[in-house]
């Protein structure tokens, strides 16, 4: 179940984050709306509607929440940099994945939605000083983080949901030719 869960392991930040590794995570924010449109843009409504787990969220829901997720990173980023150490506000990720947008809105428009967050993630993240990225925010459960390891997390986040969606295709044989 782990394997299914976490197809990519757990996010594990670097002991020491460096300027070349800020630049590949940057990278893989700037393609994961591609990469997704890729993956699920050959699916049918009913594939959307799988769980890619039992007891997981549907293809359909994980679309939804990579921008949810997303978008919420970037208002966190906003906090640290202009806030000192700001306290950030959590989010039930689960009861947003309950919410009935999550249902009735067509994937294609929070595949726009991440398409353009992520030109303005990239855009801001692209300007950031060493200084900057060493600014941290306070999760009131996980504690402090900087803007370093976040950018990280983030990368992972969209890699391990992307592998989430991308294994199920492959344990489904989705994408086998006819």
């Amino acid at each position: 179940m782990d394997a299914l869960r976490y197809p990519i392991g757990g996010f594990t930040p670097p002991d020491i984050v460096t300027p070349e590794q800020i630049d590949s995570w940057i990278g893989e924010i700037a393609s994961l709306p591609a990469a997704l449109v890729r993956v699920v843009g050959p699916l049918t409504e009913r594939q959307l509607d799988t769980a890619y787990r039992p007891g997981g969220w549907t293809v359909r829901q994980v679309v939804h929440h990579v921008p949810d997720s997303h978008l919420n990173s970037l208002i966190r980023f906003k906090w640290a940099l202009t806030e000192d150490r700001p306290i950030i506000k959590p989010y039930d990720e689960k009861g947003w994945a309950t919410l009935p947008d999550y249902a009735a809105v067509p994937i294609a428009h929070s595949l726009a939605l991440l398409d353009a967050l992520h030109v303005r993630r990239v855009g801001l993240l692209g300007t950031l000083s060493w200084h900057q990225l060493q600014r941290q925010f306070v999760h009131p459960e996980s504690g402090p983080s900087s803007l370093a390891v976040t950018l990280g997390t983030y990368a992972w986040h969209g890699r391990h949901h992307l592998a989430h969606i991308e294994g199920l295709i492959e344990r489904e044989g989705w994408n086998a030719s006819p």
